[in-house]
């Protein structure tokens, strides 16, 4: 094999980066969907043709670039590399060969050079609609949606109208769905055409020796940082909401030489509710915890996550099997990086972070339009607050482990008949610590339509909050209310005309012990009004007649 110096490798590197970025924008830029274009819930990879991601966009979600590198392995198994035509696309969302859930579709697009496949273009979109009517009581997976096998919905450059017909017949917003799948058949070929230029400018044949030379730098730096943690097995156990029983989630963490095993054995089994996370789900969430903690300034790729392994009883809550529910699988894995800090929190102090007001909070609104005349189904996402840093606050609206961005008031508004008359921070609520978890925030949805809208909600942690870590307190608990009644967490109620719906989400848990906490920082929280005078003067002893104006 070809051997490439250090610096050509860096710039080459570089290159790749800047053009799998540019990829992602124009599919961003060009989709179809606020979920897409405003909350960027999707991802953009390359991998090699034995199914290897080598990079992906800064843009993607966690699960998504830990997941597709399965999908594509599993693609490769119905359909073999001499199988593939230029011009073709792959698709799929089926939960147990993706991303967990089937809103997420999965497309792969082969790049030849030659006559031989040198890369895939992978990327994987969450789409808001896909049939059936996803419901927090859903029993399998049957209800849940369509559910695509994986097939050519493009072939040799020609758009599969049986395919097509398929989707058209089973979503209720077929425009926005599809307007999103053809946003990422041009991201493809603007990929195809970045790269040939890459090459060409560059002098090289293929991607090989770049590929192999990134993934084993990447694996030897992954393996350098796991060395410097003492040897031995570290566990955490927690506690979580559930549905009609509290749930439980044990993971231990076995550090052994230049390797990190990561056991949830002892888990809860799974339940006939679609809050089960299958195992490919279950890995990305794992190792995104590990990367992020351990090596994250390395690149993301196959080659950081060679020296990890993640083991998960079949049949539990965090390695469903079929035909378990789990459209709302995130209700369990994004707990997963929580219990992996707690049972690291006193080994590495300084690299994790206390638990965020997560898992993601997001609601469903479906109903009819009656300006367009049409059914819509529109998200809209909520973070809650980010849990306390080793060396500050945790910001609010934004949660961990989840990327997803926050979306324009306006935008949505604009979409549906529902104005949003509220979005505040909420005081005194964050996980109180030398530093604190970031704040709560309410949103209240007002329903300005002529006819009942169907609102849909699976939320967590309205029960357990979000942990402290290290000393910290635990955040606050979310709240749901409709009419200023409360509701329960995972439900689909109906809102009539004028009805006000609020959501109050989690605040992040605090970090250390809050008499360490600096004057200043209490007296910043009560100019901004994150804290009152009452509970500054029972958490810290501090009293607002000391505060400067």
């Amino acid at each position: 094999m070809t051997t490439i110096d250090a610096v050509r490798l860096g710039i080459i590197w570089q290159r790749l980066n800047g053009m799998t970025d540019e990829v992602a924008e124009s599919f961003i830029r060009s989709s179809f969907s606020s979920v897409v274009r405003e909350n960027s819930d999707m991802a953009f990879s390359l991998l090699d043709p034995k199914g290897r991601q080598f990079i992906q966009t800064r843009r993607s979600i966690p699960s998504f670039i830990g997941t597709l590198p399965h999908t594509l392995q599993e693609i490769l198994k119905v359909i073999p590399l001499e199988e593939f035509n230029e011009g073709d696309v792959v698709i799929s969302n089926d939960a147990w060969l993706g991303t967990g859930h089937l809103n997420d579709i999965t497309m792969v697009y082969p790049i030849f050079k030659d006559g031989q496949i040198i890369a895939f273009a992978g990327s994987t979109a969450h789409s808001v609609d896909i049939g059936g009517a996803p419901s927090p009581t859903a029993k399998d997976c049957y209800e849940e949606g369509l559910c695509i096998p994986i097939c050519k919905i493009v072939e040799r450059g020609v758009e599969n109208p049986t395919v097509l017909a398929f989707l058209k017949q089973n979503l209720r917003e077929p425009n926005e769905t599809l307007g999103d799948i053809r946003a990422q058949f041009a991201a493809y070929k603007v990929a195809s055409k970045k790269l040939y230029q890459l090459l060409e400018e560059e002098g090289m044949e293929n991607l090989d020796p770049i590929i192999e030379e990134i993934l084993d730098r990447s694996e030897k730096s992954m393996r350098a940082k796991i060395t410097e943690i003492p040897d031995g097995q570290y566990s955490d156990e927690m506690t979580v909401d559930g549905f009609e029983h509290p749930l439980t989630i044990k993971c231990m963490v076995e550090i052994k030489g230049d390797c990190v095993t990561v056991d949830f054995e002892g888990t809860s089994p799974q339940i006939n509710r679609p809050i089960n996370s299958v195992m490919n789900y279950t890995y990305a969430y794992s190792c995104y915890a590990l990367k992020c903690a351990l090596d994250p300034s390395a690149p993301n790729n196959d080659g950081s996550f060679r020296p990890i392994t993640i083991k998960a009883p079949e049949g539990s809550i965090v390695n469903a099997k079929r035909p378990a529910p789990v459209w709302g699988r995130h209700l369990t894995g994004h707990y997963l990086p929580p219990a992996i800090y707690a049972a690291l929190a006193k080994l590495l102090p300084d690299r994790i972070v206390a638990e965020s007001g997560s898992p993601l909070w997001n609601v469903y609104f479906k109903g009819n339009n009656e300006k367009s005349g049409k059914p819509f189904v529109k998200m809209f996402f909520m973070n809650g607050g980010h849990g306390a840093r080793p060396h500050g606050d945790g910001p609010g609206c934004l949660s961990f482990p989840s990327n997803v961005s926050n979306q324009s008031i306006e935008q949505f508004e604009n979409q549906v008949p529902l104005i949003v008359t509220e979005k505040a921070f909420v005081a005194d609520t964050p996980g109180v610590g030398k530093y604190c978890g970031g704040p709560a925030q309410r949103l209240s949805f007002l329903s300005v339509a002529d006819s009942p809208i169907t609102m849909t909600i699976r939320h967590e942690r309205v029960t357990y909050p979000p942990r402290g870590l290290l000393g910290g307190e635990s955040g606050s608990t979310g709240l749901d209310l409709v009419n200023g009644k409360k509701i329960p967490a995972k439900a689909q109620v109906m809102l009539e005309p004028n009805d006000t719906a609020t959501f109050q989400t989690p605040s992040g848990g605090g970090m250390f012990p809050s008499d360490q906490r600096y004057t200043k920082r209490i007296e910043a929280d009560l100019i901004s009004g994150i804290l009152t005078p009452e509970t500054a003067q029972r958490i810290y002893g501090y009293s607002a007649s000391k505060t400067k104006k």
